[in-house]
């Protein structure tokens, strides 16, 4: 290992895949440093991609020029649509993985491409000069230079599991952690904080009695998460889930035993999910609750496991039997593997700028759950922003920043270094204010030109994007152009759905903005009939339906645009800014913020204050004018 890398990845998992492979494809020569090269894409938790707010982010790493679209895709044995009845605005996509297929598929393109080399080892040291990072060291000796590193290590940063009072040093079950990697992270300045999530015991599939549970079947139609997937194959495999639910006894058995728990005895202090808690966090908060739903999810089709989604726990296993089989279809159950609580170290994100560089150490770029998030997706997204700026970066071109207005991917990242997070962060639909115009569905038309400017998506993939939106403006254009007439046949259909008859001619863009009436009525109405694929007709409904509120969300980003243009310099000194209080000027100080728009999403930083900046500012930059003119 004499060579010299440009970027260096530390870590295979959701974040480090994309880093590596963006990185890679943007023409850098990469490395890729892990532990065990056959844990690559390993879904550590439960085998499922996406779900509300995160199969958004899946879209969207996936229009951007990512993986993980794809290889949800390819190992998909359920795929269902979360929040059909609630619009187009909130729906998500969410599939059931084989997760021995997706970790294959992931671990084939990686060994497949160019400019990306695998090392099994670990990495021990950064090597940092002047607060630039040269290179690491790892423990079997190497001295790798290198441009800049991505640090995505997910749970194994000084990861720790809890068994009830059992504690194992390791980053997983059954592997190491990451000690020295922390300690040289700590070294530099930075605090390591612990942050605590968790898995639920693996079941025999073998020993659960499914007729006592309700089936849940994929949807008859999947629709794919990548636009590059044309159609899943109709022998692709799919598989149901089943629900099933805790009760009296279950909560008593766990309420006996709370002592037991690492959370509850006092054995752990780190924060845990919120939103994704334990079966004994969820007795803690909801202890009016008399049973809490249980998802028994299939881990793949040649596997009798299955991930018992909703019992995450840290308790002791012989308390986890018994718990276990006091709920309906799982008397019998044999558990495959117990679940455990994992607390593992997290770098405060307010380190980061927008391009999840270290503002202490240039070229060192953080993704994943080291910065104090939770799920696949999150990770996957941070990954793939971060291997494209360390790419941009060696290339010596801008960095690469995606708005709030335009993504899930840029509320995420602008949630996390703006306003940190003090608890695991997970992704939501009520994160994101544009999220009318931000939606899963026009993902791919929204972000594949920077995938495509950035070598990511192919001339052939982009055409085919650009040409998909060609055909979905024309047929939006058609149906405000094109009048339907009153007569017996359309007004027959519209009395069918509760729906006024006609009284003049109208627009069929007009008479498809009715609650009631939809694309598949109007069609055979219209002289111009053409056969569109159900997603493409779905984005010109949603398109007509609500032009009037995407209108209006359009006209709210362009009045906030102008702040987030307004740049704040470098050398600013907040302590000649007059009549800011010191509590905000310490924030600004803190968190840096590079425009008007980021200070003032800071939390405590009022609209007085960024009328203040924005005065400031402008005399400022007059003032430096002035100065360089002068000179």
């Amino acid at each position: 290992m004499n060579q010299r890398y440009n970027t260096i990845i530390i870590g295979g998992g959701h974040a480090g895949v994309e880093a590596a492979l963006a990185a890679a494809r943007m023409g850098v020569k990469t490395l890729m440093v892990t532990f065990y090269a056959d844990t690559i894409g390993q879904m550590s938790c439960n085998p499922a991609i996406g779900g509300v707010g995160k199969g958004q982010l899946v879209k969207e790493i996936d229009a951007l020029g990512g993986e993980m679209g794809l290889a949800a895709d390819r190992s998909a044995i359920q795929f269902r649509q979360l929040n059909t009845s609630k619009g187009q605005a909130v729906r998500s996509s969410r599939c059931q993985s084989d997760r021995k297929q997706y970790k294959l598929y992931i671990q084939g393109v990686v060994s497949k491409q160019e400019n990306l080399t695998v090392l099994e080892d670990k990495v021990s040291d950064l090597l940092v000069k002047g607060g630039q990072v040269l290179g690491v060291k790892t423990e079997k000796g190497l001295t790798i230079d290198c441009q800049n590193v991505v640090i995505t290590t997910g749970t194994f940063l000084r990861g720790r599991i809890h068994i009830g009072r059992e504690i194992t040093q390791g980053g997983r079950i059954g592997e190491p952690n990451s000690i020295s990697l922390a300690d040289s992270i700590e070294a530099l300045g930075f605090e390591v904080l612990l942050f605590k999530t968790g898995t639920p015991p693996r079941l025999d599939g073998k020993t659960i009695d499914f007729s006592k549970c309700i089936p849940q079947y994929s949807d008859n139609l999947p629709i794919p998460f990548s636009f590059r997937t044309t159609e899943i194959p109709s022998d692709q495999k799919l598989l149901p889930c089943h629900i099933t639910h805790t009760n009296e006894k279950t909560h008593q058995i766990i309420q006996d035993n709370m002592d037991l728990s690492p959370m509850y005895s006092g054995q752990m202090s780190a924060t845990g999910v919120r939103y994704c808690p334990s079966i004994e966090d969820k007795l803690k908060k909801f202890g009016d609750k008399l049973q809490h739903n249980i998802f028994l999810e299939p881990e793949g089709l040649d596997t009798d496991e299955y991930y018992p989604n909703g019992i995450s726990t840290g308790l002791p296993l012989d308390v986890q039997e018994q718990f276990v089989r006091s709920v309906k279809g799982l008397e019998n159950v044999v558990i495959v593997r117990p679940g455990y609580s994992i607390e593992h170290g997290v770098i405060p994100p307010t380190e980061l700028t927008p391009y999840l560089e270290t503002k202490k150490v240039k070229g060192l770029f953080l993704a994943g759950q080291i910065n104090g998030t939770t799920g696949y997706e999150e990770a996957g997204a941070q990954g793939l922003m971060a291997g494209i700026n360390a790419a941009l970066q060696v290339q010596n071109k801008e960095p690469f920043v995606l708005g709030r207005n335009e993504s899930y991917i840029g509320v995420l990242i602008d949630d996390l270094t703006t306003k940190g997070t003090e608890e695991p962060y997970r992704m939501f639909t009520s994160r994101v204010e544009y999220r009318l115009i931000v939606r899963e569905d026009n993902a791919d038309n929204r972000l594949s030109h920077y995938g495509h400017q950035f070598g990511l998506l192919s001339d052939e993939e982009f055409a085919r994007v650009q040409k998909k939106y060609e055909v979905i403006s024309e047929e939006i254009q058609h149906l405000r152009e094109t009048r339907v007439y009153p007569g017996e046949a359309i007004d027959s259909e519209l009395r069918k759905r509760n729906s006024a008859p006609l009284k003049q001619p109208t627009l069929l863009s007009d008479l498809l903005k009715r609650p009631e009436v939809d694309y598949q009525l109007i069609a055979p109405f219209d002289g111009d009939l053409k056969k569109y694929p159900k997603v493409m007709i779905d984005q010109v409904e949603y398109e007509i339906k609500y032009e009037g509120f995407i209108a209006r969300q359009k006209k709210d980003v362009a009045r906030f645009r102008h702040i987030e243009n307004i740049k704040i310099p470098a050398n600013i000194n907040y302590d000649e800014v007059p009549s800011l209080s010191i509590e905000i000027r310490q924030k600004l100080k803190r968190f840096t913020p590079l425009n008007l728009g980021q200070a003032n999403r800071i939390s405590g930083v009022t609209p007085a204050a960024i009328s203040i900046l924005m005065v400031y500012l402008k005399k400022f930059l007059t003032n430096s004018r002035s100065s360089l003119l002068r000179g």
